[in-house]
Order: C-alpha cells, then structure tokens, then sequence
C-alpha cells in the first residue's frame, strides 16, 4: 500500500493537466489507468497500416492551445516535447449542388467565398469578425471560470460594464439561442447557414436545439480570427507532453491498473483498491476522471450516502453516438467542388439545417440515419507526419447514430449489435464521401472501424459511443453539469471530486475541469 496526496481515476487530459498542477505545487500525486497507455479521448495508434497514425477521439487542439492551461504552462509543456501545427485552411462544407464553402484565417479568402453566395452575407461576416474580441472576451470568460456565484456575478459585471444593458441581452439571447435562430437572423445563404451548423452537431446541438447557438457562433469565429492547430505527429503529443510534464514534478501514472474502488470512511474518501486487490491511501483527494453513471453502484459500491446524487449520476443523459471511420490512403480526395478543398483540416458532409435535424431524430429515436452527418478530418493535409511520404490519413466522424440500432431510416440494414452491422453502415458513409470525392475506393489502403460500441469498449467514459461524454443540452450545462449543486467538481463526499467531459465546461480537449480543480485544491 502507497500513501498519496491526490490520487486519480484514469489518465485522460483532464486527470493528467490536475495531477500535474498539483505536483508543481509541492503534493504527492499518483494516476491509475485501466488501459495500458494514457489518453482517453485524446489518442493517436496505428490501426490500419504500420506508419499511418490516426487520432483515434479527438484531432483539433485548439481548445489546448488556447487554454488557461496552456498559457501558464506553454513553456514546460514545450519542453516536455508538445508540438502544434497551425491549419490557415480550417473547415469547409460540400453541397449536392456542386458548390463549397469553406473559412481560412485569411478573411480576404472566406469574404471572397461568401460573397459568391450572398454579398449581405460576406458584410455580414466581416461585421462578425470585427467584433468577436470583443465578444469573446466575456464568452471565454465564463467558459474558463468555475460555476460560482462569484465568478459568475464577475463575469456580468464585467459585461454589463463593458456592453450596457443592449448589449449584454445581446449577449444572453446568443447564449439562449437555438443554432438555426442564430442563423437564420444572421445569415441569408442556406449553404453558409449550414457550414457553421454543422460544429453544433459536434456538441449534441442540432439545429433547433435551445442554447447551441453559441459554439458555431465561437468555432467559425475563432478558426477566422486564430486559425486551428492539430498535433504534430498527432493529438496524443498533448498526453506526452502532461505525462513527461508530471513526471518531471514527481508525480506517477500507473498504466494496466483499474481501480474498482473508491474506498470511503465517515463520508470522506480515503483511497482506492485495484483490480488486483492492491489498496492505495490518498490524504488530500481522490478525482475521478469517468462518466457520472460510473460512480454510485460501482466506484462506490454503496453509494455517495446521498440519493439524489446517487440518482442523477444514474440519470446523467448522454449524447447520441459516434463512428470514426480510419482511412490509410495513397492521396487524399479528390474533392469535385474544387481541388481547394484538399487544403482544408476539416470537410463536413451536412448539406442543409433539414438534413441535421433529420439525421439527429433518426438517431434518438433508435435509428441508422439514412443520411449522417460527416466530419471528414484530413490531418495530413497540415501534418505530412503522420504518414508514409506522398501517403495520407483520413479521419471519418460519423454524427449522429444510436447506442443501440432499433432499425434503419433506409430500410437496407436489419436491426442487430453493432459488432454485427459496422462494416456495413461504414459503407454508407464512405459512399456518401465518394458523392463528393469520386474514386476514393481506389484510394484506400487500410480501413478500420470504430462503432459506437467499440469507443465504450476503448473507453467506458464514452457511453454508447458518446465522444462528449454527456448531451450539453442546457439542462445539463453550466450550472446543472453534471447536476445542480455539483458544478464545482464536487460531491456529497468529502475529499471526492469528478472532473472530465462530464463536468463543467464540458467536452472538449481544453482541460478547464482538471485545471480549474487543481487551481482550487491548491489554492492557486
């Protein structure tokens, strides 16, 4: 038995950012994985061919690059080998009508672009860039601060004082707004409208959903005024880097090494018990880096000692699921809108608002939608890296499909497990992309598939294949993440904390939850 100041539940950037905050602050800190490597969401293997690295969760690092995290310890997490590299080409969308649309940090290039669909909409868009500093400035803020009310009050002081009244309803009716709303106010091009729809589907909002209007509002509005970066090499030079970051401080990471266990006396957490029957204490903190459902029944065998806890982490409502599609190629596609579009990090296939809030019911309500969502990410477009000279990688995200498949909107494919049905419905998808790159069948040296049921299997945080590990729907959202009253990373024990997607602020690979607690248990 090892005596700890903090002890971790899984390694994935959240625990690993908390850990090693903590170890520069002088604790004992010690991160248990089930798996043999860390990472979580955050990974990069070879799965199709030796020398193709794909990123098995996430590929954009924005969010790491410009977090609170990352600004404070840029320096060391250089040191301890993490490399970006920047995409000025950051995302497009491709129509059945043979047009495109796409958004380059040059705002020359993306007014240039809208303007072919709408003039409005290209002065539009320039009115939007040149005010999103001002704008962001109060949006990153109460996404990168704790859900108090101080900080709370803080942050509509501070808008209040720099917006006025006009301005700070402004403000709240975007962060109220549903994506289509937004959209439709702001925007005349059904094509530029669903261009930037399309990041609300990488976060549970569909087009009609209340309160998603904000993250398309932010994704295309950063990529503009910042660009995006990916991981040289790939996205797990992130988990490398807070691993050699951590070490470096004295802290530990245990790899093959599940804890079944949160051991608990007089309402406070007191340590952990292994799989294999090792017990380990912890002084100060246990945080748990899982899906809330991993908690009352299990982690903790007998629960929190409070039921309505206990309850809404069983009740916790999770996203629909995910397929990652891994391409090995011997070109990237041959997009026929334009050979411009193979510049771009990111291609979404999502043709219209419709079709978004079609294919999402499709998927709630148990079926294959007959039309996914596609995020065609193509890293080696930025990052020849990842791949043999000349050869390529090609990320397919499949949004949104049921955990558990009760029939098919096409009427092709029986009901059955997905262990049963993936390679078939990787065809559809990959037949929707051939629409619009013809001839990438003849492109494609090794293929693997990923369902639903599989990212749970990789990571049981990923519920029925959930990549962001809980709807963010806004009664689940800021102060009700993951309930009311447990928004601070807090639980009905004492000493046990829960970070990751799950928690306050969400999915994403910014680490605010691990880093936020750290700053709290530490005190700075």
């Amino acid at each position: 038995m090892s005596e700890f100041d903090a002890i971790f539940v899984g390694a994935g950037h959240n625990s690993l950012a908390c850990a090693a905050h903590l170890a520069l602050k002088g604790w004992k800190t010690a991160v248990f994985e089930k798996n043999p490597v860390s990472g979580g969401a955050v990974q990069t293997r070879e799965v199709t061919l030796p020398g193709f690295r794909h990123d098995l969760g996430a590929m954009n690092l924005s969010l790491f690059a410009g977090s609170g995290f990352h600004k404070k310890y840029a320096n060391e997490l250089k040191s301890a080998g993490l490399e970006f590299v920047p995409a000025a080409d950051c995302f497009a969308s491709v129509f059945p009508d043979g047009r495109w649309f796409g958004v380059s940090t040059d705002i020359e290039k993306t007014a240039g672009r809208l303007s072919h669909f709408s003039q409005e909409d290209a002065d539009a868009w320039r009115r939007l860039a040149g005010g999103f500093m001002g704008e962001a400035e109060h949006l990153f803020r109460l996404l990168g601060s704790p859900m108090s009310a101080r900080s709370l009050a803080g942050t509509g002081w501070n808008l209040w004082r720099k917006k006025g009244v006009k301005g700070s309803l402004d403000t709240a009716k975007l962060l109220l707004s549903s994506p289509r709303a937004w959209l439709d106010e702001t925007f005349v091009s059904p094509h530029v409208k669903a261009t930037l729809a399309a990041w609300g589907m990488h976060l549970d909002f569909a087009p009609d959903i209340a309160a998603g209007a904000v993250f398309p509002y932010l994704e295309s509005m950063a990529n503009q005024s910042f660009g995006m970066v990916i991981g040289k090499g790939g996205a797990d030079t992130v988990i490398r880097a807070l691993e050699n970051m951590l070490a470096k401080a004295g802290g530990k990471v245990f790899h093959d090494a599940e804890i079944v266990e949160i051991m608990t006396s007089g309402g406070k957490a007191t340590g952990v018990r292994l799989a294999n029957g090792e017990t380990h204490t912890a002084t100060k903190a246990v945080i748990a880096g899982v899906a809330p459902g991993a908690l009352a029944g299990k982690l903790l065998p007998r629960g929190s000692g409070d039921t309505g806890f206990d309850g809404a982490m069983k009740k916790f409502r999770h996203a629909p699921g995910t397929m990652m599609i891994h391409l090995a190629l011997d070109g990237l596609p041959d997009w026929k809108a334009g050979a411009e579009l193979k510049n771009f990090a990111y291609v979404h296939i999502a043709p219209s608002l419709d079709q978004m809030a079609r294919t999402y019911q499709q998927a709630i309500a148990g079926l294959l939608p007959d039309e996914p969502v596609l995020v065609v990410g193509q890293p080696t477009t930025v990052d020849q890296s990842r791949a043999p000279d000349g050869q390529h990688v090609l990320w397919v995200q499949v949004r949104a499909l049921p955990a558990q498949v009760q029939g098919d909107a096409a009427g092709e494919i029986e009901p059955a497990h997905w262990d049963e049905i993936k390679e078939r419905y990787a065809d559809r998808a990959l037949a929707l992309i051939e629409r619009h790159a013809p001839g990438l069948s003849g492109k494609v040296l090794g293929r693997s598939v990923f369902s639903p049921a599989d990212l749970e299997r990789e990571n049981p945080n990923l519920v029925g294949g959930d990549q962001v590990c809980g709807s963010h729907h806004i009664s689940q959202n800021f102060l009700f993440r993951p309930a009311p009253g447990y928004a601070r990373w807090n639980t009905p024990i004492t000493n046990l904390h829960l970070i990751g997607a799950a928690t306050w602020p969400g999915a994403g690979t910014g680490a605010g939850s691990g880093f936020m607690l750290a700053q709290q248990l530490a005190g700075a």
